[in-house]
């Protein structure tokens, strides 16, 4: 089985990233994507959002570093749905921006998820 771990796209003129075909079926129809920690973002299936990262958010309701991680990761997170006819997502301004002015994007699988970021020359 050849896994897909990394893919490059242009975000078009309405922010849509188009997901590989090979991977819509990994991801499922629908898509979590959240600020990352640094200038990139994450994307994760609707499944492994629910199942890992919920959990991995809730804790002790007094513990800093867990609320610091609740803000980070809720804060600009946003679902979509992927269309169904060419498996596109359309980011969301406040997404976009993490990009600066570049376009060209790289995807990059890191375990369970995807690091999406601006390409780099």
């Amino acid at each position: 089985m050849n896994q897909t771990d990394y893919f490059e796209r242009k975000l078009d003129s309405k922010n849509r990233l188009t997901i590989p075909t090979d991977l819509r079926d990994e991801l499922g129809p629908t898509v979590v994507i959240t600020p990352g920690f640094g200038k990139y973002l994450h994307m994760y299936s609707l499944q492994v959002w629910n199942n890992e990262m919920e959990s991995a958010l809730s804790g002790d309701i007094l513990d800093e570093k867990i609320a610091d991680l609740n803000v980070r990761f809720r804060m600009g997170k946003s679902v979509h749905n992927l269309d169904s006819k060419q498996g596109r997502v359309t980011l969301e301004g406040h997404q976009v921006a993490l990009f600066g002015r570049k376009r060209e994007i790289v995807a990059v699988r890191a375990g369970k998820y995807w690091r999406i970021s601006a390409k780099t020359k």
